[in-house]
């Protein structure tokens, strides 16, 4: 595991100081030189799983982007290096994607500053990803546009089921998953609990922490599709599930259309949704509540990435706008849907999300682009290309 995995253990060990008699950290500090400057090292343990994980991932027939970009010069290039506050190695940034050869991107970042510090591994799969995302390319500011611009795609309720719009903040001067401490994870609770409490007209709700959280309450959540569960196997090898369920929490408004989930895969992952098509009013809620938030908790924001989360796939504008959509005709004729689909960017999932059937004809389609353009630009795309797929789907 890397440094990351056990750092309330070794905190003291970062300091250059030694715990319990002896050096047991991932990331030591080594004696300092002449000139009194300290240097990190990645000690040996960690050294020996990087290689012996990396070799396994290179004989592999792995598709992951992570194969495809851990070349034996970049692997070489940064196996001793450590990111300067967490002390993060590589082995917290490509863990799961070491132990997961089916993983589709397979790397975390364990800290904002391994973009930067990783950014050999972090660039190429970005570019990848966000469809020519370049190193030297910069994420426009953040540019929600004029909300009223959207009306409702599907106004007599014939083919959208629900609309949702999501986007992802992590909080300024913490740590993604895999470096934080318990005590952390409480801490951040208690302020997205308070900042939250504190929101009110459509937005006001109440928080829900999952620790001792009742059996009524946590069915009723359960019905509502708004529990999230314990990470899955990829999340679990990258370190970030840990003290699971302490600090973590879900939030909602009275009409059940707005959501806030702490700490799952992000420190917030903010949700406005419903039934029916109007992207207008769930995109408004959305907007409205970012704003208040950020007014009370600062966001990590980087000049060139934009937004920053754990996932290097949901960087820039974080947003995701999708629509439950009801299209029997298309679906008769996938390559047609995936043709519109493709000219307007958007990505077509089964039902229930990624690796799923569309049941009934019902599909999840998103806006794909994240990056290198506005949140405006990004739940635009969306917008056009569902009004587009709606106006074939009746014309067939």
């Amino acid at each position: 595991m890397g440094l990351c995995a056990s750092k309330d253990k070794k905190e003291k060990v970062i300091e250059g100081e030694v715990a319990n008699g002896e050096p047991n950290g991932t990331a030591t500090a080594a004696a300092a030189g002449e000139d009194g400057k300290q240097d990190t090292m990645v000690d040996a343990a960690v050294l020996a799983k990087l290689e012996e994980g990396y070799a396994k991932l290179a004989a592999s027939d792995s598709k992951s982007l992570l194969k495809k970009y851990l070349t034996k010069e970049v692997f070489d290039n940064l196996k001793n290096k450590v990111t300067p506050t967490f002390k993060s190695t590589l082995l917290d940034v490509i863990q799961s994607g070491l132990e997961n050869h089916d993983s589709g991107v397979g790397i975390y970042a364990p800290d904002a500053e391994a973009y930067t510090v990783f950014a050999d591994l972090f660039d190429p799969i970005i570019e990848d990803y966000h469809g020519g995302f370049k190193k030297t390319d910069k994420h426009p500011a953040s540019n929600f546009g004029d909300v009223a611009t959207f009306g409702n795609v599907d106004p007599t309720n014939e083919y959208v089921i629900s609309t949702r719009v999501r986007c992802g903040r992590s909080m300024q001067g913490y740590p993604f998953n895999p470096c934080l401490t318990e005590a952390q994870y409480k801490e951040m609770e208690g302020k997205v609990s308070s900042t939250l409490s504190g929101l009110e007209g459509e937005l006001k709700g109440k928080f829900y922490p999952l620790t001792g959280m009742e059996k009524a309450v946590q069915q009723q959540l359960i019905d509502d599709h708004f529990l999230f569960k314990e990470g899955d196997r990829f999340l679990q090898t990258a370190n970030a599930c840990r003290y699971w369920p302490s600090g973590r929490g879900i939030y909602h408004n009275d009409a059940k259309t707005f959501l806030v989930w702490c700490n799952e895969e992000d420190h917030l992952r903010i949700i406005s949704m419903q039934q029916g098509g109007d992207l207008g009013q769930i995109y408004k809620r959305l907007v409205t509540a970012v704003n208040e938030i950020e007014k009370r908790v600062p966001f990590s924001h980087d000049d060139r990435l934009g937004f920053l989360t754990f996932c290097p796939t949901n960087l820039g504008t974080t947003i995701r706008a999708s629509v439950h959509i009801k299209v029997p005709k298309l679906a008769s004729n996938k390559a047609k849907l995936e043709e519109v689909a493709a000219k307007y960017n958007l990505q077509v999932r089964g039902t229930r999300g990624e690796h799923t059937e569309a049941e009934g004809g019902v599909y999840d389609i998103s806006n794909k682009r994240r990056m290198g353009l506005t949140e405006f630009d990004a739940v635009k795309e969306m917008y056009d290309g569902i009004t587009e797929l709606i106006k074939l789907e009746k014309s067939l």
